[in-house]
């Protein structure tokens, strides 16, 4: 059997080596700060409910739970989960997390458009990524490149929902550090600590959306290029 290259995965290895960056990205300085403590020994659970308690959130409820760098905000069940990095930890690295999961409480709270959009698209991503990939398989099988765009269309859905994402995470960035600033949460020299914790978490986002985009690009060319040999 011959050996045949698909020289399209040439595409996706920029956005593969982005990924990896931002991966070791946030991990190192994450690591790095993490290991400064803030001056006023709040742990990351106590900013926290600060500041949601600051903003009139006094429902929205914080848990611990297991993992590093796992914290997220659930607005189905108004939760913000904070990991075993941040939940008691009173380093400058965890205070700017907890703060990041609040600002999200907060955009959900007062209606936010973006992220009002992002909600949105969350069961449209999950079917078009999943449905996505069978009608392009259908497609090139049977030889309906029609059939197959419509697929790559349904799968772009996940390119979309990256890119409503950035707004989002750095809004939830800027507020978080307004508010740790603004508060008196963090002193003035422990500020672009946080800063660069969270502007390294953003990269990540960044890699996801330009991954994506790389996937869709590849799919063009692979539906393009039967379309072509079709002729």
């Amino acid at each position: 059997m011959p050996y045949y290259f698909d020289w399209t995965y040439i595409v996706l290895i920029p956005a593969l080596l982005l990924g990896l960056y931002a991966q070791w990205k946030v991990n190192s300085t994450y690591k790095k700060y993490s290991q400064i403590e803030n001056s006023r020994h709040l742990t990351g659970a106590m900013v926290a409910r600060r500041i949601l308690d600051s903003n009139g959130l006094y429902d929205t409820q914080i848990v611990h739970i297991k993992g590093n760098l796992t914290d997220n905000y659930n607005p189905k069940t108004n939760v913000i989960s904070l990991s075993d990095s941040t939940y008691n930890s009173t380093s400058v690295a965890a205070v700017g997390v907890a703060a990041h999961e609040c600002g999200h409480a907060v955009q959900h709270a007062t209606g936010y458009f973006p992220i009002t959009i992002r909600s949105a698209l969350v069961p449209v991503t999950g079917i078009g990524s999943s449905l996505g990939w069978i009608i392009i398989l259908v497609g090139l099988i049977f030889g309906s490149y029609n059939l197959a765009m419509i697929g790559v269309l349904l799968f772009s859905a996940t390119a979309v929902f990256q890119a409503v994402t950035l707004p989002v995470e750095f809004n939830a960035s800027a507020r978080a550090l307004k508010t740790l600033e603004q508060d008196f949460i963090l002193e003035g020299d422990e500020i672009p600590y946080a800063r660069k914790v969270l502007t390294a978490a953003a990269l990540t986002y960044v890699a996801a959306l330009v991954s994506s985009l790389a996937q869709v690009f590849r799919l063009l060319l692979i539906v393009g290029s039967g379309t072509r040999r079709r002729k």
